[in-house]
């Protein structure tokens, strides 16, 4: 591990102008940033932590209904806290999913939404696209993990579990810049172009870190859930996962995990068609198989496409379809 200065400032701006710094970075829980820095990928000469900032641990619940979660809250309150629990239950399940209790204890929602991917050969440094190879050696090598959407150039899933329930909770993500910028974006557009990006998966500028999370009011209740897919009973990362949410308003959103480089949001066409209801079980099954025509699954991960189908198909059940 190569050596660097520790900092813990007092404000967000304080935060913010440190990482303006080209070597630092921002540090959380460290359950991901400090095995990549042991693993050589990262190098940062000055951590960042995030964690004594006031208020950025805190989860406020409006008069309104919508919720303000600050980016350091562990992962381990999120699942526990009983608004969230009731309210918006997609969240709460995607984060008691999440890892192991050391690390739901330790993993701040920042920094589970910012992680890095865990395919093996990015991992192993070996050269890969990521680290400045020609093709994705997953491609033509072990990809029984990797995606079925997004093409490549990087074949590589993000591993977030609370990534894929907030998109479809349609949360937003308030971004903290230096000089005191702040912009909000959508769960979509923090994931935009990962597959295409070698430097991270985020679209997070240099600098930026993430500030809070906002869940709107208008997600909450309704009919919702998150099933994760492992290859393992716990303590492991998704095969593939599903959030599904049918609103109080009859919308619904279905959004896939372990399947591309961000949450991959079932077209919205098939979502109104199942917000629609009476549907019988061979509309179901059809849906179900739309959802995955422009899958483009590697050697080893076909499976993949049976495993969705089966989430879908028991969401759209649940929902009554």
């Amino acid at each position: 591990m190569t050596g660097f200065h520790y900092l813990r400032p007092a404000s967000l701006d304080e935060a913010t102008a440190a990482l303006v710094a080209q070597d630092a970075a921002p540090l959380g829980g460290g359950t991901d940033l400090l095995v990549t820095i042991t693993e050589r990928i990262a190098a940062p000469r000055e951590l960042v932590d995030l964690r004594r900032i006031p208020g950025s641990r805190d989860i406020t619940v409006r008069a309104d209904g919508s919720v303000r979660i600050g980016a350091t809250a562990r992962i381990a309150e999120i699942a526990a806290h009983p608004v969230i629990a009731d309210q918006f239950a997609a969240l709460a399940q995607a984060a008691t999913s999440v890892g192991t209790p050391q690390l739901r204890n330790m993993g701040t929602l920042g920094g589970n939404l910012g992680q890095r991917i865990r395919c093996w050969y990015f991992r192993r440094n070996l050269p890969c696209w990521k680290h400045g190879g020609t093709e994705c050696l997953a491609s033509k090598g072990e990809n029984q993990y990797h995606a079925i959407f997004g093409h490549g150039p990087c074949h590589a899933v993000h591993p977030s579990d609370p990534a894929v329930a907030l998109t479809a909770l349609d949360a937003t993500v308030e971004i903290a810049g230096a000089h005191g910028a702040s912009r909000t974006i959508s769960m979509s557009t923090l994931y935009a172009g990962a597959h295409e990006n070698r430097a991270q998966e985020t679209t997070l500028a240099h600098g930026e870190v993430i500030a809070a999370v906002e869940l709107p009011a208008a997600s909450a209740g309704g009919t919702q859930y998150y099933e994760k897919l492992m290859q393992r009973g716990a303590w492991d990362f998704a095969l593939v996962s599903l959030a599904a949410h049918k609103r109080t308003d009859g919308n619904v959103r279905l959004v896939l995990g372990g399947v591309a480089a961000g949450p991959y949001e079932v077209n919205s066409s098939i979502a109104e068609d199942v917000a629609s209801g009476g549907l019988d079980g061979d509309s179901i099954d059809a849906l179900a198989e739309r959802a995955m025509y422009d899958a483009e699954p590697l050697s080893n991960n076909g499976y993949k496409v049976w495993q969705a189908q089966a989430l879908l198909r028991r969401a759209m059940q649940a929902f009554g379809a």
